[in-house]
């Protein structure tokens, strides 16, 4: 009976997040109320205060359950060699982390002011750099960085980008991470002929 009620509050939750992201995605986050995520959902406020108190916590877990991908990837990155395999593989893998967090990813594009006063903004930030970290050599040329920086951008914005643009969603994927995987290369080639 217990893990049915685990379960349930786990539903629930989930089914909160969703349609919390859905609201915040048409409406803006400022102009989603927890009313309003309350009466989509059918249930009372206090049902949602239950889970969640804020807007910001809504948002916090659903950072923290859509980029757990991530943060085992930036952890595996840590450890391996700073290769250029390493490099590209965690390119990959992040390619495959982002598809899994799109819905929030989106919703972060479209509401970057807001993102910046949350604390979302800075959880992003930290594990910018620490994927940064990753396919950068500590000793790269400014340039180098730059097209490490580069590489991590086009992976989240080339997605955005290119929505307008014909072409199957794999195929666009495809394309941004080929550049991606050619500018860290390009970092790393660069990095490894100026020493």
């Amino acid at each position: 009976m217990d893990s049915g009620r685990q379960q349930r509050r786990g539903n629930t939750r989930q089914r909160i997040q969703d349609v919390a992201l859905e609201l915040f995605s048409e409406q803006g986050y400022e102009k989603t109320s927890l009313r309003e995520i309350a009466e989509q959902l059918q249930v009372t406020k206090a049902a949602l205060y239950y889970h969640f108190k804020t807007k910001e916590d809504i948002l916090l877990s659903l950072f923290e359950d859509l980029t757990r991908p991530i943060d085992e990837l930036i952890e595996w990155g840590k450890e391996q060699p700073h290769s250029l395999e390493t490099k590209r593989e965690v390119l990959h893998r992040y390619s495959d982390a982002l598809d899994g967090a799109a819905p929030l990813f989106r919703f972060m594009q479209e509401n970057q002011a807001t993102v910046r006063e949350l604390s979302i903004g800075n959880l992003l930030k930290d594990r910018m750099l620490a994927m940064l970290a990753i396919i950068k050599d500590p000793d790269a040329e400014l340039t180098d960085q730059v097209r490490c920086v580069s590489a991590l951008f086009t992976m989240h914005a080339g997605r955005m980008a290119l929505n307008e643009v014909d072409g199957a969603p794999e195929d666009k994927r495809k394309a941004v991470l080929e550049v991606a995987v050619d500018l860290v290369t390009l970092a790393h080639t660069g990095t490894r002929t100026h020493t």
